[in-house]
Order: structure tokens, then C-alpha cells, then sequence
């Protein structure tokens, strides 16, 4: 979550060397005023990782418009009988709920953290350990200026 004029670079490289393997990468972005963020993500498959299942998703939410995300989603497959899928989306706080939370009396900076913490929670909620993921949201309610319940 870069804010102001910070810069955030992510680079993932994850290699299934074995018949059967799986992974599901998720990873999303938040960038607000002149933030900028680079997403660089690369699965390998081995010749020998058959059967292999590999998804890699990069979301990104871009609250201003000076914020921006260059973002490169890779997959480089030497086997022939896997499943894989890739893909990158980079978009803004949807204008219909953002006017739905408005419509109901919630001001637009309550509004924009509401808006921001659905988005990021998709991470965190799947956080198995305890301690880490109750961390996580405290920082991400600090972040956005919002009472931790």
C-alpha cells in the first residue's frame, strides 16, 4: 500500500520441478497519490511437472490518479499436460459503490476506506496464522485512518 511518492517492487518466481504440483498466487496492490508499484511475477514448469496446476492473479487498486502499476504477470511451461492461468487487472474504486455508501450518509473519505479495506481483506481474511493476520489488519485500519474492531 505506497503512498505519497513511495515505490514498491514485487518479484515472485516460483518453479514446479515435479509431476503434481499447485500453486495459486495471489497478489494485490493499492497505490494512492503519486505511489508507484512494479509487479513482476514469473511461474516456471519444469519438463518434468506434469500435471501441474498453476494460477498467478495480480489485482491492483489505484485510488488516485497519479498512482501507477506496471505489472507483468509471466508463465514459462515446458510440459505439455498442466493447467495454467495468468492474468493482471489494474483498475479504481467502483463508482456504483462508492454512490451506494455515499447515498446512505457515509462521507467520501469513509466511503474510499470502506471501499479499500473489501479490497484488501481478500488477502488478509486468508491468512491462516492467528497472530499474523490479526497484525495485518491492524496496520491496514491504521493505514486507512479506521477503527479496528
Amino acid at each position: 500500500m505506497p503512498k505519497g511518492r513511495q515505490h514498491t517492487d514485487n518479484r515472485t518466481i516460483i518453479h514446479h520441478a515435479k509431476p503434481h504440483c499447485n500453486s495459486h498466487e495471489l497478489y494485490k496492490g493499492i497505490m494512492d497519490d503519486h505511489a508507484t508499484a512494479v509487479f513482476n511475477g514469473k511461474i516456471f514448469i519444469h519438463p518434468d511437472a506434469q500435471k501441474t496446476d498453476a494460477k498467478q492473479s495480480n489485482n491492483n487498486l489505484l485510488l488516485s490518479k497519479d498512482a501507477t502499476i506496471n505489472t507483468k504477470p509471466q508463465l514459462e511451461i515446458f510440459a505439455d499436460d498442466v493447467k495454467c492461468t495468468h492474468g493482471a487487472t489494474i483498475g479504481r474504486l467502483e463508482e456504483k459503490g462508492m454512490f451506494y455508501l455515499r447515498s446512505r450518509g457515509i462521507g467520501y473519505d469513509e466511503a474510499r476506506s470502506i471501499m479499500t479495506l473489501a479490497f484488501a481483506e481478500d488477502i488478509v481474511s486468508r491468512i491462516r496464522h492467528t497472530a499474523l493476520r490479526k497484525r495485518l489488519d491492524t496496520m491496514l485500519h491504521e493505514r486507512l485512518n479506521m477503527k479496528f474492531e
